[in-house]
């Protein structure tokens, strides 16, 4: 039966029209059409960047005594994958530079066909395949398959429901692993319909990950010839896609780039990564798990916010404003801390289900009574819109309105942070006038900025919400004040450096939704008696009247200043493992690399087993000895950040 529409009422899938005419109501309707998936959604303003592709693969005649049971073989440099199929060799590629298949939308009626072959493109990429396996060159090709894959922009599947319409869900983008995934897509996606929450952490699959430029035909069109070779080449850390770039630029771009800035990209962003001391350096000599060109430009980035200040473009940042008569009672019923507080205060907050584990962390500021800004990640922008939009009572009036791009954000921080700005400032920055954790506008030079005094790197400082229209005078004016005091601009692997020092937690990256504000070491942030309560309460004062966890989120510190961090690490106590390391990074103030990641133990995890235990991180098949601390080990009273 082919479904043509998708029925709709208020904002709700209601059920599908068929081809023929027939309606089928129905409570929800999940999208999981495969590579045609992308156009039912796009005919009811869903948003699915998914795109097919290409894809070869070929087996030669039999081969006299082959082994029906050889196995999988396969090949990332030349991003080819081996089996015995038939009695011959299957040489299958996902080769880069591959070609994208019917950008204006897949035929209803294509069904188990095949594509014409390009044999002048795919016939490099079949010499480095049998390169490999240079006997097979002795016998005849039986088959040459070309035949459709379809790939999202990050190789992960889009699965849950859709922002645009409520009750519909999506189980799409399998990214040529739809057999491997298939059968527990299905059943993360049933769970997640009957009970509301997803049984596993979908923080990477969620489908409103993505914005709609990602969906563009432009889009697709760039990206998806590199997707093959991304899902089946070989992978560094922090490597960036090459294609379909400058999705979205801060109004500073230039001026970073004339600094010296190498961009990496996120959620469409393009970010400063780190700084070369001039633009013709910007550039990585060469991928590696070990100390790059640039390990000591940013290591010098590092250490200006710890003795001088720096400037970081934090525009990325998504900014919502959210105003009406209920916003208050919206944003409490969302938040695990206190909102109902005095206006120009910034509170610190976890958004959790009803299960106590997290749909964000991020800050809310009450700018007026009934007027408040939500900042967040841009990892996380799309998924907290979307709770946002879907947590509005039938009788509140709340309007939610995202200002991201029509604002720049400039951080401001380091111990001479307040020196610099009270250069361009008539405003008093003191700890009375201004306290940590408040927000007031402020002028800077000839513009009005909303000034926040909150930090993610540790350090004494601001975020400048500046208008997109008057932030590059706002930069230019604080370069250029504080050239005596060292001012330096900084990047996303200083701010890694930076919050793992001081081991604050960032949702999506080391954080998910099966975790919880307990376990995570920020109870201080949970407010188990607010009189109105929060989606989670219950859940969460459960886990907190069942005393000390077992399972509990550390800082370490490697011992050996020597071996680096990433993630991913496996962590050891007392030589039984327990864990592993969420996110990595070099602490060049504490001396050496330090991650955080949560530790499960037989036993509460108390101080006193955290302190007396003899940790161990597992790096490259060695046990690299590590202090393990429940309290961040860099200014763990916040003298710095309250100076």
């Amino acid at each position: 039966m082919h479904v043509s529409d998708l029925l709709t009422a208020d904002g709700t899938v209601t059920g599908v029209r068929t081809r023929d005419g027939q309606t089928i109501a129905a409570e929800n309707v999940v999208i999981c059409g495969g590579m045609w998936s992308r156009q039912p959604g796009a005919r009811a303003g869903i948003n699915l960047p998914l795109q097919a592709a290409e894809h070869y693969y070929l087996i030669t005649d039999s081969i006299p005594g082959l082994p029906r049971d050889l196995p999988v073989l396969e090949d990332p440099s030349t991003y080819t994958y081996y089996r015995e199929e038939v009695g011959g060799m299957m040489l299958g590629l996902f080769e880069p530079g591959a070609a994208a298949w019917k950008l204006d939308g897949i035929p209803d009626d294509f069904s188990f066909g095949e594509i014409e072959p390009d044999w002048d493109r795919v016939g490099p990429d079949l010499e480095r395949a049998y390169s490999r396996v240079p006997d097979t060159l002795n016998y005849g090709v039986r088959k040459l398959f070309c035949g459709p894959e379809s790939f999202t922009p990050d190789l992960a599947p889009l699965v849950g429901p859709t922002p645009e319409l409520r009750n519909c869900w999506v189980a799409c983008g399998m990214n040529s692993l739809g057999i491997l995934n298939g059968a527990g897509t299905g059943m993360v996606l049933a769970h997640w319909i009957v009970d509301g929450i997803p049984p596993i952490d979908v923080t990477g699959i969620n489908v409103n990950r993505f914005s709609r430029s990602e969906g563009t035909r432009a889009f697709r069109r760039d990206r998806t010839p590199e997707q093959l070779g991304r899902l089946f080449g070989q992978h560094w850390h922090n490597e960036a896609p090459k294609t379909a770039r400058d999705v979205k630029r801060s109004v500073l771009y230039d001026r970073l780039r004339d600094a010296g800035a190498y961009f990496t990209e996120s959620s469409g962003w393009e970010q400063p990564d780190w700084f070369a001391p001039s633009p013709a350096e910007a550039h990585v000599e060469k991928l590696s798990w070990f100390r790059q060109n640039w390990f000591e430009w940013h290591a010098a980035e590092h250490r200006a916010a710890r003795e001088d200040v720096i400037l970081m473009d934090m525009s990325s940042m998504a900014c919502f404003l959210v105003q009406g008569r209920d916003a208050c009672a919206l944003l409490n019923r969302l938040s695990c801390n206190e909102i109902d507080v005095e206006n120009g205060r910034v509170v610190y907050t976890a958004w959790t289900n009803e299960r106590g584990g997290f749909e964000a962390d991020l800050t809310v500021t009450r700018l007026e009574q009934d007027k408040f800004m939500v900042v967040v990640g841009e990892n996380a922008h799309g998924h907290t819109e979307m709770r946002l939009r879907r947590h509005i009572g039938r009788d509140e009036f709340v309007t939610v309105t995202d200002v991201t791009a029509g604002r720049s954000q400039i951080n401001v921080h380091g111990p001479k942070a307040r020196e610099l700005l009270s250069r361009v400032t008539e405003a008093d920055l003191s700890n009375e006038a201004f306290p940590f954790m408040s927000a007031r506008e402020i002028d800077v030079g000839y513009a009005i900025v909303l000034a926040y005094r909150v930090t993610f790197v540790g350090e004494l400082g601001w975020e400048l919400h500046v208008p997109a229209t008057q932030a590059v005078q706002t930069y230019d004016l604080l370069m250029k004040a504080g050239q005596d005091l060292g001012v330096r601009n900084a990047g996303m692997q200083t701010l890694n450096s930076l919050r793992l020092e001081k081991a604050y937690r960032d949702f999506g990256i080391d954080l998910d939704n099966t975790d919880n504000p307990i376990e995570a070491g920020l109870g201080f942030a949970v407010r188990l008696d607010k009189p109105s309560g929060f989606i989670g309460r219950d859940a969460l004062a459960e886990i907190k009247a069942a005393g000390t966890p077992r399972t509990r989120m550390l800082q370490f510190l490697l011992k050996d200043p020597a071996p680096l961090l990433y993630g991913n690490e496996l962590i050891y106590l007392d030589g039984k493992e327990v864990g592993y390391i969420q996110v990595g990074g070099y602490g060049h103030t504490l001396g050496g690399a330090t991650g955080i990641g949560f530790a499960e133990h037989d036993a509460p995890l108390t101080p006193d087993v955290v302190e007396e235990g003899v940790w161990e991180i597992g790096i490259a098949g060695e046990k690299v000895p590590a202090t393990a601390s429940l309290k961040p080990l860099y200014d763990p009273t916040l003298a710095k950040v309250k100076a």
